[in-house]
């Protein structure tokens, strides 16, 4: 039997600057205002979201529960859906872009599911799809495979294996990293990949400064860019 309450998975805008309303629709902020329980990965960005979303309600009397990289993988996620199973709607909030996507919610979307909790996506922007549709490679073929390993010799195997599937199957690579690591990921993608394969780097979407370019590894080669400190998507696809 499906729970009375639901789980909503609320997108967040990706870049600081832009409004809350400008990249999140209408309908999502009603929904936002309507939920009083939150499932955010920290406290103090979620609270300043709410705040500009204008919800109509004290933020302290909201419910909120942590959700990120330093809960541990035993720690019993039951409590923060207990709201839904007694009839009250629960959001899940992402700190950038789409929730569960790259994102320790989904462990929280895999037990609503368990639970017989509804779970409903909403609207808003999801920087992997902003990058693919910009990028100008396959959007019919394509693999998100997340974050690349840190030390150079493995991210550079790494590199050469995608690389390998992508000419096999004509198949977008899409890969994200830490933005102060995008300097050397990039610099062994260049020291690493064939000439001819397409590289595209979209950094700081939705921002004023965006940068969405593609071209070739050669062409890179000869291109200079500061991508610190800046969430970047790497797209890459090889013949």
């Amino acid at each position: 039997m499906i729970s009375a309450g639901k789980l909503f998975l609320i997108p967040a805008p990706i870049g600081e600057k832009a409004p809350i309303e400008a990249v999140i629709s209408a309908g999502t902020l009603e929904i936002i205002r309507s939920i009083r329980y939150f499932v955010v990965e920290e406290l103090r960005t979620a609270r300043r979201y709410l705040s500009k979303a204008n919800i109509g309600v004290a933020i302290d009397s909201l419910h909120f529960f942590e959700l990120n990289e330093h809960t541990p993988p035993e720690f019993d996620l039951s409590a923060y859906l207990q709201a839904a199973l007694d009839g009250h709607d629960v959001a899940l909030l992402s700190e950038a872009g789409a929730p569960a996507v790259a994102d320790p919610g989904a462990r929280l979307v895999h037990l609503a599911h368990q639970k017989n909790i509804a779970v409903v996506p909403l609207t808003g922007p999801s920087s992997l799809l902003l990058a693919l549709m910009a990028s100008g490679l396959n959007g019919q073929n394509f693999a998100f495979v997340g974050y690349l390993p840190v030390k150079s010799p493995e991210r550079q195997q790494r590199l050469r294996q995608l690389e390998k599937r992508s000419a096999a199957d004509r198949q977008t690579q899409l890969f994200i990293e830490t933005p102060y690591r995008n300097e050397a990921l990039l610099s062994d993608i260049l020291s690493t990949c064939r000439p001819n394969t397409l590289l595209c780097v979209a950094a700081n979407l939705t921002e004023p400064d965006a940068l969405i370019k593609t071209q070739t590894i050669a062409e890179w080669k000869t291109t200079t860019v500061d991508l610190r400190k800046k969430p970047c998507v790497f797209l890459m696809i090889s013949d």
